[in-house]
């Protein structure tokens, strides 16, 4: 019985921990993810007030962008129109 708890206890242990490093690699935990960071609300030159929102961290290509076609906004929900080329 007690080799029986220690696999399962184990078995749940790999479970936990590979669904938290999907969960990283996706940038689903927070700032703490590579995906995405939180930007203040702020004031652009113009008087334009921009609120508060969450966007994909900067990596030189535009094909992962929550605004692309193709892709969604795990915040929103809404689908990305811009084309990437």
């Amino acid at each position: 019985m007690t080799k029986f708890l220690r696999t399962v206890t184990f078995l749940a242990l790999a479970l936990l921990l590979g669904s938290l490093a999907v969960a990283d690699a996706r940038g689903l935990r927070g700032s703490g993810g590579t995906g995405s960071h939180y930007v203040r609300g702020y004031t652009k030159g113009d008087g334009t007030y921009v609120a508060p929102h969450y966007q994909t961290n900067p990596n030189g290509t535009k094909l992962d962008n929550w605004s692309t076609k193709g892709n969604v906004n795990p915040y929103t929900g809404k689908p990305g129109t811009k084309d990437p080329w």
